[in-house]
């Protein structure tokens, strides 16, 4: 991973605009042919031989963190096409009084406490939602919810309210005003996990990195990607509603995205190098947040 990678001017790259994040994606080689062509879900067709084969599909999700990084990738860019943090909108975690591992049941409870919400508010407004699983140490799941009340500019709700509507636990309701990249928030509370002295043993002689960041005014230390391993194969991470929209994707000189961004300077930046033997390529990433003057 490199960091202040000039990009030319005249690159081109892709631009993705998520309310006031925007990132910036440029290939150092493009390709602009296709080699293989899918078929099904297992089958895939090499274009130069017509040779059909079958896809490696990987068993165990912990041993492809790089799925799992792109899947949280998917996330944000919802989450911060669809959230800004205004007055209308809430996060919510559901969490059982039990130690519940049961991932079905957790997907039936939460679609009965959508209706009951939507229920209790169906003359006051419309309701969208992201649902997020994230799963605990002990085997455990807990539900962050990101809610946002479509005709209504502020919403208030009482924490008691909602864990009778829930009624398995507990509720936690949290605002997000003060949060200028919810996508960058949530994605690091449900990868990253607290480094302590019961789960040290399985980061020792690790990839994983560890630093140190401010949590309720404590430093401590966190594992950067943690919680991956904790995620099984095969599940769906997150589910949204139909008015959670993603993102529209453009393509453009790197210098035209000044018209975007304006004065406001990168708030990340990356490069990644991919190597497969006979192929090199270099990702650069940028992202802009227009609320960072």
């Amino acid at each position: 991973m490199k960091e202040g990678v000039i990009i030319p001017d005249g690159d081109l790259v892709t631009v993705t605009k998520m309310n006031h994040i925007v990132e910036v994606q440029h290939m150092q080689k493009m390709n602009r042919k296709a080699h293989i062509k899918k078929l099904d879900k297992d089958r895939y067709i090499y274009l130069g031989s017509g040779e059909i084969k079958e896809f490696n599909h990987i068993e165990n999700r912990s041993e492809s963190f790089n799925s799992l990084r792109q899947t949280f990738k998917k996330l944000r860019y919802l989450i911060n096409n669809n959230f800004t943090g205004a007055g209308n909108e809430l996060h919510v975690i559901l969490t059982y009084a039990e130690n519940m591992t049961d991932i079905k049941r957790l997907y039936k409870d939460f679609e009965k406490f959508m209706k009951r919400l939507r229920y209790k508010y169906k003359d006051i407004s419309s309701i969208d939602y992201i649902s997020v699983v994230e799963p605990q140490e002990r085997g455990a799941w807990h539900c962050h919810l990101l809610l946002r009340f479509n005709e209504i500019d502020k919403v208030y709700i009482e924490n008691s309210m909602l864990a009778e509507l829930w009624g398995h636990g507990f509720v936690t309701i949290r605002s997000l005003k003060d949060v200028d990249n919810i996508g960058a928030y949530l994605s690091a509370y449900l990868t990253d996990v607290e480094l302590t002295k019961d789960n040290v043993l399985s980061y020792v002689d690790t990839d994983y990195v560890v630093v140190l960041k401010k949590v309720n005014g404590q430093e401590k230390k966190i594992v950067k990607g943690g919680r991956l391993h904790m995620y099984p194969s095969g599940m769906n991470l997150f589910r949204k509603s139909k008015g959670i929209v993603y993102p529209e994707r453009q393509r453009m000189k790197y210098k035209e995205i000044k018209k975007i961004v304006g004065s406001v300077k990168p708030t990340y930046e990356k490069s990644i190098t991919i190597d497969n033997g006979d192929f090199t390529n270099t990702i650069n990433y940028e992202q802009y947040n227009l609320k960072r003057l």
